[in-house]
């Protein structure tokens, strides 16, 4: 029966949406009688096509050891601060795990105190860009697509075999 009305659910929220949109269109229209711009993806189709990339090498910072600084440094300490960060990569992912499987209990919780442990939602004070009136206003405007930025690089650190050549006798 859930499924049956989440489905329902869903289907309301997006026919509220394209109404929604609709309506503010005939509104705009009737007041600013501009040339219509293209209509705004659906909230569930992706905005930027779904391509699988291999990532990237880019270049190294300026802030990486100089040849003379790398060379003054043991392969072992190199060796050390690899695994140390493999390793901590590991615990993170094993914390964001468990704080995952505790936080869907926790979020069925009502709000109240547990013990010794207060459960409440608060706001959050994060604000996160509104990419959908974004992109509407640019549309609007005529500005074109949204420019965009990529991320900062991502340091990646893999154990590799390294051959040992055999020496002769």
């Amino acid at each position: 029966m859930l499924p049956i009305i989440t489905e329902l659910r869903s289907r309301a929220t997006e026919a509220a949406y394209r109404l929604t949109l609709a309506a503010a269109t005939a509104v705009l229209a009737h007041l600013d009688p501009t040339p219509p711009v293209r209509p705004l993806p659906r909230r569930d189709t992706p905005t930027v096509p779904a391509a699988v990339d291999v990532p990237r090498l880019v270049a190294d910072p300026a802030t990486v050891f100089s040849a003379d600084e790398l060379d003054a440094i043991d392969p072992e300490t190199i060796a050390h601060a690899a695994d140390e960060f493999d390793q901590a990569g590991d615990q993170a992912r094993a914390a964001d795990r468990t704080k995952r499987r505790a936080r869907k209990f926790l979020d069925r919780l009502p709000a109240g105190v547990y013990g010794a442990w207060l459960v409440e939602r608060v706001e959050s004070p994060r604000l996160v860009a509104d990419l959908e009136l974004i992109r509407a206003t640019y549309a609007a405007a005529g500005l074109g697509d949204v420019p965009m930025r990529p991320c900062a690089p991502s340091l990646r650190v893999q154990r590799v075999e390294v051959p040992v050549l055999a020496v002769a006798a």
